[in-house]
Formats: C-alpha cells, sequence, structure tokens
C-alpha cells in the first residue's frame, strides 16, 4: 500500500472521505496492521509449538487455547479496512450494468447493513463476554479467562 506524500492532495480511497472519514480510514489501517502482527506472532509460536514438539518433545503448553483466542479478534481487526477501501468481496453479477446512482445506493445501503450486523454481533459478544465472566470460566491449560477472548 502507498502511503500519500506529505503536503500533496490525498489519492484513492483516501480522496472520497472527509476529514472524520480519513481518521476513521487511518484507525482502521492500524486495526489491520494490528491483526496482521498477531496471525505473525501466531504463526511463530505455532512453528515453534511444531518444532519444539517434534525435536524436543517440548511443545508450547496451551498453544491451541492461544490460538483459538486469539485468531477471531485478529481476523475481525482486517473487516472495517477492507470494507473502506471496497477490497471485501461482493458480486456485482446482478448491477453490473446499472447506473451508478443505483449502485452507490446499493453500496449505502450495504454499508448500513455491515454496520448494522456488527453492531448486533458486538451486543451479543458483549453479552456472552459477560455471562462467561460473571461463571469464571477459564481455558483448560493456561487458566486464562475466556470472558477475554
Amino acid at each position: 500500500m502507498q502511503e500519500p506524500v506529505p503536503g500533496e492532495a490525498p489519492t484513492g480511497a483516501a480522496a472520497r472521505f472527509g476529514p472524520l472519514g480519513r481518521a476513521l480510514l487511518w484507525a482502521s489501517k492500524v486495526s489491520a496492521i494490528g491483526g496482521g502482527l498477531v496471525f505473525v506472532g501466531l504463526v511463530a509460536m505455532s512453528l515453534l509449538s511444531i518444532l519444539g514438539r517434534k525435536l524436543w518433545a517440548m511443545p508450547v503448553p496451551g498453544d491451541v487455547e492461544v490460538l483459538q483466542m486469539a485468531a477471531a479478534p485478529a481476523c475481525a481487526a482486517f473487516f472495517a479496512f477492507c470494507h473502506l477501501t471496497h477490497c471485501d468481496v461482493k458480486v456485482d453479477f446482478f448491477t453490473a450494468k446499472a447506473r451508478p446512482t443505483v449502485v452507490h445506493a446499493l453500496d449505502a445501503l450495504g454499508s448500513l447493513l455491515f454496520g448494522a450486523v456488527g453492531a448486533l454481533l458486538t451486543w451479543r459478544s458483549a453479552e456472552g463476554a459477560w455471562m462467561v465472566r460473571a461463571s469464571e470460566e477459564t481455558s483448560m491449560i493456561l487458566g486464562w479467562p475466556l470472558w477475554v477472548a
């Protein structure tokens, strides 16, 4: 991804947004980079665990637990950036020959639905996390509280 040159007008996705949109784009980019770094760490941990298991019979304790707890939030960190930059998967079979105003209206409706589903998932995930926290459930090997993940 190319960063804009300081002092020049923004191009690409940043050119379509106002100041608030550019701030959201920046925050979503930071989130995506953080998610990518989490995945790099998970891969390194998995490789270390596999090599430790095969070569020295010493795997990383709780490696599967850490992978399960970290993969979903890391994956979710990419959603906003992909959506803002229109890099998410879209099926435009039905709108390929539609007027741009129709396509933009459908994109706006899709973004609204995307936000609504995200809000619904956030609400239900938070409710589930509070229930797990109240029951004080922990992971089997490491004993980490499950509500955090």
